[in-house]
């Protein structure tokens, strides 16, 4: 099983998915999890997260073939090999994060956007994706330690939002959205919900 955790800024997705992660050990511990994150998963993402999150503006261009080549060695490198032994996968950002951002946000072509990340993904898509939404003012009040993406103007992130929920109105059988201005214990109880469901 293969779950992508997905939002704007400041959803909580992160967190929702330390706490999952734990449920899930101990009600199926003969399934192996893999936490992972993009960008940022193995060496080669690493070096790749630095430049993207901390590094110096850079053309929206050059920013989308960073992300994609993370997503490239993420996926042939590590998730796929994982679920092939067997394993399931939460993976805190996929490729739905790259079209909201580079193609719906930055404005870079869709049908270029959506094909490179076809092509980088191999034909991985997530079993689930669940879709961490919140109002971007409360989003990014939330956060401490902004990094160059959380810097961005308030237009932004609204249009991640309004991108998010796009592709959750067009991908209804594998999106689950998340109200994440609900209480922890809800927003736990929700994902937990959406996840069984599918496992089923």
């Amino acid at each position: 099983m293969f779950v992508a955790f997905e939002g704007p800024e400041g959803g909580g997705k992160s967190t929702a998915l330390r706490h999952l992660a734990e449920r899930w050990q101990s009600r199926f511990p003969e399934v192996p999890l893999l936490c992972s994150r993009e960008p940022g998963a193995g060496e080669l993402g690493a070096r790749i997260r630095e430049i993207l999150l901390h590094g110096t503006a850079m053309p929206a261009r050059s920013e989308l073939f960073l992300f994609l080549a993370d997503r490239s060695a993420h996926v042939t490198q590590i998730l796929k090999p994982h679920l092939a032994a067997g394993g399931a996968v939460f993976c805190d950002r996929y490729m739905d994060s790259t079209f909201v951002y580079q193609a719906i946000a930055r404005g870079l072509d869709e049908g270029f956007v959506r094909t490179a990340n076809d092509f980088a993904v191999e034909g991985l898509l997530p079993d689930l994706t669940l879709l961490f939404d919140l109002p971007v003012e409360v989003g990014l009040g939330r956060i401490k330690d902004k990094d160059r993406l959380d810097n961005e103007p308030i237009a932004f992130h609204q249009k991640v939002r309004e991108g998010f929920l796009r592709l959750a109105a067009e991908n209804p059988s594998r999106y689950v959205v998340i109200d994440a201005s609900q209480s922890p214990e809800m927003i736990l109880e929700a994902c937990w919900a959406a996840i069984e469901s599918r496992r089923a």
